[in-house]
């Protein structure tokens, strides 16, 4: 039975770090590694046929009730969250989407965290936005060793930075030495203790992600309530924070979706996108009715109606061209309200 857990997380860029990583351990690494990549929910996953041609440990994807083995690198399989068991074994769940993924990387590593306290080591590799950072505060919280890959040296630096942002890692590394490291965790303890602050609220999350009908059922919901409502159902959020020597605010709604800062801005700023398209379309309609209305108003000698229609057409492609004008501006300037 796995002694250790390794749990990595990545994002874009993450094929590559994960090739080079995985090629890197050597052929009797004495823990499972379970990785979860951010990949569409309809696009087949080849991720372990290139870990395992990479490197010398067998890669396959993670099955449901599956035992970890040492040695063995298991991905997360496309529209699925994996999660490690209280027994050492995997489940995947078709839960709700956390930071708008399915896999996402905080499920995982707060489900590890769980399982193996500390004797959980996380990796967060390259990657955009923020998916990975209250995951990593769940190992940190239970005693487990915190492993980040120098944003300097990440493909897209986001991800690893908004880790190094909000929690005290305990190493910070090239991708080149990431491997050496995490064999040097496995083989002796990387916590001086272990911890059980926290535990409680990664146990009811974990429920919620796995879909567990008196979890969702019961009014008793980590953090409080906000003012916020969901990107993706419209639901109350609750606010949740990482107390202690952690400084982080992150939500999650009834059903379940969850969403860490940056994830909440951009899921806010892509449905404030849908509500504008839908908007000028309507108003592209209202224009062209009122211009065939005015026509029609024309020929029957009604030049009252035909003012009035005319000012509502030009209302309407006025409102339309000022929402056009927004939408294509750049989206970083539309986030800073340029």
């Amino acid at each position: 039975m796995a002694d250790r857990i390794v749990v990595i997380g990545a994002s874009a860029g993450g094929v590559e770090a994960l090739m080079k990583l995985t090629a890197a351990l050597p052929p009797h690494f004495a823990a499972p590694v379970v990785v979860v990549l951010h990949v569409g929910a309809e696009t087949p996953s080849v991720l372990p046929q290139i870990l395992g041609r990479s490197g010398p440990l067998p890669a396959r994807e993670a099955s449901d009730g599956e035992r970890l083995r040492p040695g063995t690198i298991y991905t997360a399989i496309p529209d699925h969250h994996v999660l490690v068991d209280e027994d050492k074994t995997l489940r995947l769940v078709k839960g709700p989407r956390e930071n708008r993924q399915r896999p996402a990387i905080d499920p995982l590593f707060r489900s590890a965290a769980l399982a193996f306290r500390s004797r959980c080591i996380g990796t967060i590799l390259t990657g955009t936005l923020d998916d990975g950072t209250a995951g990593m505060l769940a190992v940190k919280k239970a005693g487990g060793a915190t492993i980040v890959q120098d944003p300097a040296d990440a493909m897209y630096a986001s991800m690893p930075q908004s880790v190094l942002d909000y929690v005290k890692v305990d190493y910070v590394l090239p991708l080149a030495g990431i491997a050496a490291k995490l064999v040097d965790c496995v083989r002796a303890p990387c916590a001086t203790a272990e911890r059980s602050a926290g535990l409680e609220m990664m146990a009811m999350e974990k429920k919620i992600v796995a879909l567990d009908a008196k979890t969702l059922q019961d009014d008793d919901r980590p953090g409080t309530p906000s003012a916020y409502s969901c990107p993706d159902c419209g639901g109350v959020l609750w606010e949740i924070e990482d107390g202690d020597d952690y400084d982080y605010v992150r939500y999650r709604c009834r059903v379940g979706h969850a969403f860490s800062p940056e994830t909440m801005l951009d899921a806010q700023n892509d449905v404030l996108e849908e509500a504008l398209w839908a908007a000028m379309k309507t108003l592209e309609e209202s224009a062209r009715l009122s211009a065939r209305l005015a026509a029609s108003e024309r020929k029957r000698g009604h030049d009252w109606l035909v003012k009035r229609f005319e000012e509502r057409e030009r209302d309407a492609r006025e409102r339309a061209e000022v929402i056009r004008r927004f939408l294509t501006t750049e989206p970083e300037r539309r986030r800073l309200g340029e």
